[in-house]
Formats: structure tokens, sequence, C-alpha cells
């Protein structure tokens, strides 16, 4: 990376479901990059979509010039629609072995309790590609999520596909610790944006948007999940 990219880039690192342990090759690749932080203010073990969303794009907001979101898992879900409301601020996305939305509802795992919705949150994630130079990386084995799938989901967000092999769910369990791989990969998406224009960031224009994108759609399918 050239030097003085920490000073023009941003990294946020975006858990999925219940969280990366300090063993997890997210807490690995934030402690190698200077300009990387963890998002805050989520409840790791209540996926619950919009909240997460909401929470990434706060920290997009407040974060100095290119944003590039490194992401694992239900983590990808809440990079992408955050991504979606703010292109003129995102780089890219590393997205790393997302789960199955159709094993989520708009308020959390579907089946966990009888108040859910039975809807999937398939239909809710964005249509269009995401800003910027993303990857999406997926393993042939993962229990969370077929390759097919995986596959599908690249393809509606314009997302380079990256096969991991029979890399399980690419976490501590099944052997992901330290990873240059992804961190190489990341810098590689880096490189691929340097010297691209965004175009200007108006940083107060987009706060005083109003807001019928993606969230606000969101917001709008989980409140209405919430009535009887």
């Amino acid at each position: 990376m050239p030097a003085g990219a920490a000073s023009l880039h941003s990294i946020l690192i975006v858990p999925g479901y219940l969280g990366s342990s300090p063993e997890h090759w997210q807490s690995w690749m934030q402690a190698q990059l200077p300009e990387a932080r963890r998002v805050v203010d989520i409840d790791w073990s209540e996926p619950v979509l919009v909240q997460w969303a909401a929470a990434v794009r706060t920290q997009i907001d407040r974060s100095r010039g290119v944003v590039w979101l490194v992401a694992h898992s239900f983590g990808c879900f809440a990079a992408a629609v955050a991504a979606s409301e703010r292109p003129e601020r995102v780089g890219g996305s590393l997205l790393v072995a997302p789960a199955d939305p159709d094993r989520f509802s708009p308020l959390g795992l579907r089946g966990t309790s009888g108040t859910l919705p039975a809807e999937s949150l398939s239909s809710w994630l964005p249509e269009r590609p995401l800003p910027g130079a993303s990857a999406l990386i997926a393993s042939t084995d993962d229990p969370w999520m077929g390759f097919a799938k995986a596959a599908y989901l690249a393809n509606r967000w314009g997302c380079l596909l990256v096969n991991a092999g029979q890399s399980g769910h690419i976490n501590v369990e099944s052997g992901f610790g330290p990873w240059p791989q992804g961190l190489d990969m990341l810098r590689s998406l880096q490189r691929a944006h340097d010297g691209m224009p965004l175009g200007p960031i108006d940083e107060e224009r987009s706060r005083r948007e109003p807001e019928e994108r993606v969230l606000t759609r969101l917001r709008r399918r989980t409140r209405q999940a919430l009535v009887p």
C-alpha cells in the first residue's frame, strides 16, 4: 500500500452473528491495520438487520476518507445495506462467508421464537451492485451457506467471486486465525480502487438526503413485521 494510505482510508470490521473472538481472522486483521476499527453499538447476539445496518452506516459517516468494509457471515448483510446507503463514501467491500439469508427473518434467526415472522431476509437485501471494488469469498462446504447461493449473491451485488475451496465458514473453527490471504485480497481491492475518482464527498448532503433508500425501506418493513 502506498505511503500515507492510512490517512486516506478507513477500514471497518463488521463481524457476524455472535461476534468475532480474539482468535478470529477479523481480530488478527484489525491488529495488522492501524486504520481499521470494529463497528460498535451492535448486539452481536441479536442479528436484527436494520439495527446492524444502521450502526455500520453511522460508523461510515464518522470515518475519514474512503471507507472499506471487511465483513463476515451475517455482517455481510449489514455491510451491503450500509454500502448501498453511502455509495459516495465506500471504496469497496470484502465480504467473507456470508450466511444464508433464508436462515434469518427481519427480527433475527428464523424458528427461534414463535413470535418471529416467517419471511426470510432474502428479498430484503440490496438488489443492485454494491459500490466500489468488492469481492465475496465463499467456500464449497460452508454449513451456513451453499456455494451456489453465495455465487448468486455475488452476481446480484456485482462482486468478484472467490472460491475458497473446502474452508468451512472461514472462521476459527475451520482454522482461520491469522489470514494473510484475506489481507492480501483487501489490499488488492484497494490497489484496484486507487486513482479512480469517487467524485466529491459531500457529507452534509448525504446526511440531508431523504432516506427513501435501502435502509429506510428495511426499517419500514421491519416495523410492519412487528404488527400482529
